[in-house]
């Protein structure tokens, strides 16, 4: 009786101790797209050197998401982060990228694709916000950004 008490006590130990390591892993707390960029780098992501866009005054930082993706967020002088771009073997999520465009995002997504779009390219594009995705299983690319946020000299092919 005292072994199964002891068993049943490690396993919720045992739990509870994943789930505070789980919850207190650094993830890199991006904001979200129209967000401020902070102005530490938040951990777990490093400022990457773009000659072109440097010379627009813009701020690129990048990380891995959990499933392996290359997230690069382009933040203004002022830190106004107007752009994400993403590259790898899953999709970002879209939810904590687009933040408050989320909703307009999907919509005008959920009637494309009934609309019959391609199963392997996308193109949203609204007023306030252009979300352009693509790619096949294990191999997705993409990038959102506000039309009305690019700064000058900066057009959408800049972002890599």
């Amino acid at each position: 009786m005292n072994f199964a008490i002891n068993r049943s006590m490690m396993r919720a130990t045992v739990g509870l101790v994943a789930g505070a390591m789980f919850a207190l892993t650094a993830w890199p707390a991006c904001a979200q797209l129209g967000g401020m960029q902070t102005a530490t780098p938040d951990a777990g992501s490093e400022a990457i050197a773009n000659n072109t866009l440097a010379d627009a005054g813009i701020r690129i930082r990048g990380w891995t998401d959990e499933g392996g993706t290359a997230i690069r967020e382009y933040a203004t002088r002022d830190g106004l982060i107007f752009a994400y771009t993403w590259q790898g073997p899953t999709m970002p999520d879209l939810n904590r990228l687009l933040g408050q465009y989320q909703t307009s995002y999907r919509a005008q997504a959920a009637a494309l694709a009934g609309a019959g779009a391609s199963l392997h390219a996308l193109r949203v594009a609204l007023p306030d916000v252009v979300v352009d995705s693509g790619g096949q299983m294990r191999s997705y690319v993409g990038r959102a950004w506000l039309p009305a946020a690019l700064p000058p000299g900066v057009v959408p092919a800049d972002l890599p």
